[in-house]
């Protein structure tokens, strides 16, 4: 049977205020990176250094992430429709199917044009494009840890991948800074410290869209939720009384939200209307309990002893 779940005051506050978080961090995260993508670009392009314009096509990428995002996370939030009886939340994920597969064909595109660099002249970029990667890098850092903390409060995975991106962005401008601060003291191999610069944050851009890539993929062919989070929905449900057993408990991730399939054994003695109560608790204890359930949809089976 799928209940209408009735959700108190506190639960609908705590949902509300997943989202409203996650939107305060996806908009801070498109600010900053707009900002950093001007700052990289130019300082590619005056100062001609091919790992700074890989990193500015990086920040390019997380532009788009944060946008759509930020819009995937608007529509997400939306009530059931006759056309949506599911709700909308996967558009987060859909949003960010189509942002991991922009960022592994641009940084392959990317890849491809700084490798014919190499049969051209090579020159080593001014100290100050250093500067540049070495200011971006400390910024990321600390978006990253800022992040990082909106989504282990929220226990946001969305945001744990987001983080993480920042996190790999600072690493990636900290090693170009590196990289192009040495380049003069290198000799004969300081003119392509830069070029392979690039190809390495290329290198890192496409493994962690890849990545990303099939984790998404994993979320949208519904696979089932992490292990703590499917055993605290099995113990909510198996505290309430008259509750004999849990046959079968699915638990499904969309977005930043989760559906859950269960199936409880009750006394085959009891009347409809009995089991048909103990449902309703089972799924009344899930919603309060678990703010970011959508959705209980529970079959009631007869317990065998």
């Amino acid at each position: 049977m799928s209940l209408s779940p009735p959700r108190d005051e506190a639960s609908i506050a705590v949902r509300d205020r997943v989202y409203v978080d996650a939107k305060r961090a996806a908009i801070w995260g498109l600010s900053v990176n707009i900002v950093l993508v001007v700052a990289k670009l130019s300082g590619g392009l005056v100062l001609r250094s091919s790992a700074l314009i890989a990193d500015a096509v990086n920040s390019i990428g997380d532009v788009t992430s944060s946008v759509a995002v930020r819009a995937a996370l608007h529509v997400a939030e939306q009530e059931e429709d006759d056309d949506h009886p599911y709700g909308h939340t996967k558009a987060e994920s859909i949003a960010g199917f189509g942002v991991s597969l922009l960022v592994m064909f641009g940084a392959g595109i990317l890849m491809i044009e700084t490798i014919r660099q190499f049969s051209a002249a090579a020159t080593i970029p001014h100290w100050s494009a250093g500067v540049i990667a070495a200011v971006c890098s400390v910024i990321k850092e600390v978006l990253f840890r800022y992040t990082s903390h909106v989504a282990t409060r929220l226990g946001s995975a969305a945001l744990r991948a987001t983080a993480l991106d920042h996190r790999s962005d600072a690493l990636g401008s900290g090693a170009i800074a590196i990289s192009l601060f040495a380049a003069p003291h290198l000799g004969a191999f300081g003119p392509y410290v830069d070029p392979v610069a690039a190809l390495c944050v290329c290198g890192v851009l496409i493994m962690s869209s890849a990545k990303m890539f099939l984790a998404i993929a994993a979320e949208l062919m519904d696979q089932q939720a992490d292990a703590a989070t499917v055993a605290k929905v099995r113990d909510i449900a198996a505290d309430v009384d008259q509750v004999k057993e849990i046959e079968k408990l699915r638990v499904r991730k969309s977005g930043l939200e989760y559906f859950i399939e269960i199936h409880v054994q009750v006394d085959g003695q009891l009347s409809v209307d009995q089991g048909h109560r103990i449902a309703h608790e089972v799924k009344n204890r899930l919603l309060a309990n678990m703010p970011r359930v959508r959705d209980v949809h529970i079959h009631v089976e007869p317990w065998d002893g």
